[in-house]
């Protein structure tokens, strides 16, 4: 079995039309056999029209010859439409196959380290987008470019073979001529720089500037601080740079159009005064005269085929979803022995042994020789400044990442020895970036399901009943659908954590659960979430002192690595660096009473 030399199979040409064949073997086909057919219509065209001139001037029956070139011309008419739909059809499917198994290389690793990577985010950025139409058209409109560029490639050959029926030399010629304007006019310099390292660059940037523009999150800044000119003229210059990149790895470059036009005059030339001589002298028919010059003119749709912009926008797409599940598959593995089950007692204690790590090769570690345990059932709160490592270390914690050296260990077990699923069906987390699902209350708070005594417990146990019921969308893009504070939206997460606990976890991480409620509110929610998660271990990232004083202990981290530890008054005691914090915290919640005396607010 011949085999295609492995640089040409790596090409991402031939990467996208396997691709199409591993999306539809069938529609894929059709297409290839519209597109030979197509090619093939015109020099058949040619040919019918010689039979039927050849009859004419011999005087021979006209039917057969008529019916020949009737049918060639329907069948040609009919073609283009086909192939226009079975275009759009293959296009969309293939868009669709592209899209799932981009979504499956992406949420299958069980880590996060392939959607933190910048190695993979061009290529990222390239699969996520190619359908929006921010390099090129959607694909099942490529489709049909792309098959226009091959069938005037296959239309030219095809033409160049029914031409050596007058002589072998003379579609050599014409071949030679109409295909160096691609080396001469370098046009088919898409092959190579019409996907560069800039060109993604400059998508990624103006893909990003489009988001901000259309997108709620950033609509209100954008509007107070007057940035909607900053971000259309930033979208316009990142598009604009990205059209110029693309066109000038398209464009015609140096060599001389001139020069070009002499090559293929001077070989047009050639072969049809051979034509003229040969007809002259009567060594061709006048129904041959009549092919040959079609056809010789149909070889300069060489010239014009081929492999076209449209293909190159979307095989550097295809070429970067068949080569990211691999990449994701490694980036965001982890690691580990033989996982074995989790403890079917999983008591809680968390132990942190000498754990170094950082996100960067070369970067300084995020944690270094980080010691610290939390005993199982206590609560425990992780306080430092900004960098410090409090959310790598909840990451670790959630097993999204695996530390480069020492372990993370829970009832004594070495998490990279725990099948991760099990484990983590005994964590939840209420992240500070937390995901406002666009669906009903009740699916917010237990997306895997619970029931609804359970979602309405956790509910009131977060101080969220009475927002919504519990089948109201929560989105006001829907119908019936409504939209919560940033508050309530945070209560909501926190019946998630909670509801999670009711059905069998056992530790709880909340990093910054609070932060956009007021300091009372969040002490009094605090308050109940202790209530509604004791004899679970608790672990929680925050700033806010009046959530922090509450817990068993205090953990003060700094440059990743434990400085303090201690309840609230013996950090007080000690009189170190979380005093310090917490001083300078609480002197923002004091007031000046009517006899001139500082009074400082309960909540801290």
């Amino acid at each position: 079995m011949l085999r295609m030399p492995s640089k040409l199979a790596r090409r991402q040409e031939v990467l996208f039309f396997g691709l199409l064949f591993r999306a539809s073997p069938l529609l894929a086909t059709v297409w290839w056999l519209l597109l030979l057919l197509r090619g093939s219509m015109p020099a058949l065209l040619a040919v019918a029209t010689g039979v039927l001139v050849g009859a004419v001037n011999d005087g021979d029956p006209l039917t057969v010859p008529l019916t020949f070139v009737g049918v060639v011309f329907v069948v040609f008419q009919v073609l283009t439409p086909l192939q226009q739909a079975v275009s759009a059809n293959l296009g969309a499917v293939a868009a669709d196959w592209m899209n799932d198994r981009l979504m499956v290389a992406t949420v299958t690793p069980p880590g996060m380290g392939h959607l933190e990577s910048p190695e993979l985010a061009d290529d990222l950025s390239v699969a996520r987008d190619f359908d929006l139409g921010y390099t090129g058209p959607p694909l099942f409109v490529a489709m049909d470019f792309i098959a226009g560029g091959l069938v005037l490639l296959v239309v030219g050959v095809v033409s160049a073979a029914v031409l050596a029926a007058f002589t072998w030399w003379a579609p050599l010629v014409l071949l030679v001529a109409w295909g160096s304007t691609h080396w001469l006019l370098r046009e088919s310099g898409v092959w190579k720089d019409r996907n560069t390292p800039a060109v993604r660059v400059a998508h990624r940037h103006a893909e990003y500037a489009y988001r901000l523009a259309t997108e709620p999150p950033a609509a209100k800044e954008l509007r107070l601080f007057g940035l909607a000119g900053w971000v259309v003229d930033r979208f316009t210059a990142r598009r604009t740079e990205l059209y110029d990149l693309q066109y000038e790895a398209t464009r015609l470059r140096e060599r001389s159009v001139l020069g070009a036009l002499a090559v293929v005059l001077a070989g047009n030339a050639v072969v049809f005064w051979a034509l003229a001589d040969a007809a002259s002298d009567g060594r061709l028919g006048l129904g041959e005269v009549t092919t040959f010059l079609q056809t010789a003119v149909g070889v300069s749709a060489v010239a014009f085929g081929g492999l076209s912009w449209a293909l190159d926008g979307a095989s550097a797409p295809a070429a970067a979803v068949l080569r990211l599940p691999e990449a994701m598959r490694a980036a965001g593995s982890l690691t580990g022995g033989t996982p074995r089950p989790v403890p079917t007692a999983l008591a809680g204690e968390v132990r942190f042994r000498d754990v170094t790590f950082g996100y960067g090769a070369g970067d300084r570690p995020v944690l270094d020789g980080f010691d610290l345990t939390i005993p199982a059932g206590t609560s425990m709160a992780i306080v430092g400044v900004n960098g410090a490592g409090k959310t790598t270390l909840a990451k670790l914690l959630c097993r999204l990442y695996d530390p480069q050296g020492g372990a993370v260990e829970v009832d004594g077990v070495d998490l990279r020895d725990i099948d991760v699923d099990d484990y983590r069906a005994g964590v939840t987390a209420v992240f500070q970036d937390f995901v406002r699902y666009e669906l009903p209350l009740r699916d917010n708070v237990a997306p895997l399901g619970a029931p609804d005594e359970l979602v309405d417990e956790s509910l009131a146990a977060a101080g969220a009943e009475g927002l919504a019921s519990l089948d109201t969308v929560l989105a006001r893009g829907y119908e019936g659908g409504t939209d919560l504070s940033g508050g309530q939206w945070q209560r909501v997460a926190l019946a998630r954590a909670l509801a999670a606990v009711g059905q069998g976890a056992r530790l709880v991480l909340l990093d910054e659960p609070t932060a956009q409620l007021d300091v009372r509110g969040e002490a009094e929610i605090f308050t109940r979430i202790l209530a509604a998660t004791r004899g679970v271990t608790t672990v929680l990232i925050s700033h806010r002192f009046s959530t922090v004083r509450q817990v068993d202990r205090i953990c003060v981290l700094e440059h990743g690595r434990v400085v303090e530890q201690g309840s609230h008054d013996e950090l007080m005691e000690l009189g170190g660096r979380y005093r310090t914090m917490f001083e300078l915290q609480a002197s923002r919640f004091t007031e000046v009473d009517e006899l001139g005396e500082e009074v400082v607010h309960e909540s801290l």
